[in-house]
């Protein structure tokens, strides 16, 4: 589902002038479900709308183009314009407010809100809403876990006692101690010592959080999202685009800048973010560093020499050689328009729009988010397997193929374990990696 964040702000600020309506039309098979939808609507906290153009009628019958497009249609109904592709939130005030302007003055808007029932979330037991990803240390024994729908970080023990919460809910970029800070539907962390780096996705901001002082800080980012491709500079001057997931290696930490379709680099010792991968083309294209593409990174994960790469867009799981040839190679995926459900060997494997990876023991465990699966990747032989799940939405545990997610997006290892965030079950899940029995992990206060 493409979301534009710009929306909701138009929506708050022209509450009684403007009606917002979203059409989704689906790209993925898993997409064209009205659960999914209703799923991912309440996920982002869309307010206003949203038709499922699962047969893409009303696509075709605007002849849509590309993902996404606005039109703009005045009081009488005719389309004025159109605008195909991102758009920030201060071009589109400008139009809209020249619109309102002049349909005001014709005396053709009606300055009445249009009543609309909105989605709720149902209630379950979990505590988590809409987990996007988790962290297993086997050092410190702790699972960090970021409760993306409720703007937390959560930490606990691996027997799912929580000990600390950071964050106090509210959306926001603040920093502070960890009771008062502020995040807005962060994702991927990594850990260094007892400091937890946390891709804070909507505040487009890397923070930092300092176990020992409790505190949050932000490191990267302005905490506006950037308008342009640009080079970067100065961590905490640069505007960033969704950073969605972290690896650390050393001194540098890497970032999926989803956004940008891009893989950043930080150097935490001089404070500069800068472009490592992509030329911020939206695809798949291997070869040098600077000449690659990507599709919306979201997930990271590092085996000590090479970065993989969850490239969600283009259905792949890509490889970034951190040695002197800086090289980007495909593990499995084929491109844009190329994805299924297919285990095997290569270029015949098809995976649905993975959003985790997770390196360990020399294998790649992928949140193969669309297909309700796990998979096991050899990165040597490039042969796919499904290790969990049958490919059915559900919540279930059992051995295996038998389990059931719904969209799970963030995976991690640790001690045999391979922890899933099951993102649209609100839960955490645990899996034994000789066993393949899966479980669910009942998080609970002390």
């Amino acid at each position: 589902m493409h979301i534009f964040p710009q929306l909701r702000k138009v929506e708050r600020k022209y509450p009684s002038e403007v009606v917002v309506i979203g059409v989704h039309s689906p790209k993925f098979p898993a997409e064209r479900e009205t659960e999914n939808l209703r799923a991912a609507v309440m996920r982002y906290g869309i307010e206003h709308p949203v038709v499922n153009d699962r047969d893409f009628r009303i696509w075709q019958s605007y002849a849509g183009r590309a993902w996404p497009t606005l039109f703009f249609i005045d009081p009488l109904g005719r389309i004025i314009g159109k605008h195909e592709g991102e758009i920030t939130f201060n071009v589109l005030d400008q139009i809209l407010r020249d619109m309102v302007a002049e349909f005001d003055q014709k005396g053709l808007l009606t300055h009445q809100p249009l009543p609309t029932r909105p989605e709720l979330q149902q209630a379950r037991a979990s505590p988590l809403l809409f987990p996007g990803k988790v962290l297993a240390d086997a050092t410190s024994n702790r699972l960090f876990v970021a409760d993306s729908g409720h703007n937390l970080i959560l930490v606990a023990g691996f027997d799912g006692v929580i000990s600390d919460v950071v964050g106090c809910g509210e959306p926001g970029l603040q920093d502070g101690d960890f009771g008062a800070a502020r995040f807005q539907a962060p994702q991927g962390m990594t850990l260094r010592g007892n400091v937890l780096f946390v891709a804070d996705t909507e505040n487009h901001a890397i923070r930092q959080l300092d176990f020992a002082s409790r505190t949050v800080t932000t490191v990267a980012g302005t905490g506006e999202q950037a308008t342009s491709f640009h080079q970067g500079g100065s961590a905490r001057q640069v505007s960033l685009n969704s950073p969605w997931d972290l690896a650390l290696r050393d001194d540098t930490l890497y970032v999926a800048m989803a956004g940008f379709h891009q893989i950043w680099a930080m150097d935490l010792r001089a404070d500069t973010i800068a472009v490592f991968a992509g030329t911020g083309y939206e695809g798949l294209e291997d070869g040098p560093r600077d000449q690659a593409w990507f599709a919306q990174p979201s997930g990271l994960t590092l085996d000590g020499e090479t970065l993989y790469v969850a490239d969600s867009e283009t259905s792949s799981i890509r490889a970034v050689d951190l040695g002197p040839s800086g090289q980007v190679r495909t593990i499995v995926g084929q491109g844009l328009f190329e994805f299924g459900d297919v285990d095997g060997v290569g270029d015949k494997v098809r995976l649905q729009h993975p959003l985790g990876v997770a390196w360990s023991q020399g294998v790649l465990y992928v949140a193969d988010s669309y297909n309700n699966k796990i998979k096991m990747i050899d990165p040597r032989t490039r042969a796919a397997t499904t290790w969990l799940g049958d490919g059915r939405a559900g919540d279930r545990d059992g051995i295996g193929r038998d389990a059931r997610f719904r969209e799970p997006s963030g995976v991690s290892a640790a001690n045999g374990r391979v922890y899933i965030a099951d993102t649209n079950n609100n839960l955490i899940r645990v899996a034994d990696v000789a066993s393949a029995a899966v479980g669910t992990l009942s998080l609970r206060r002390r």
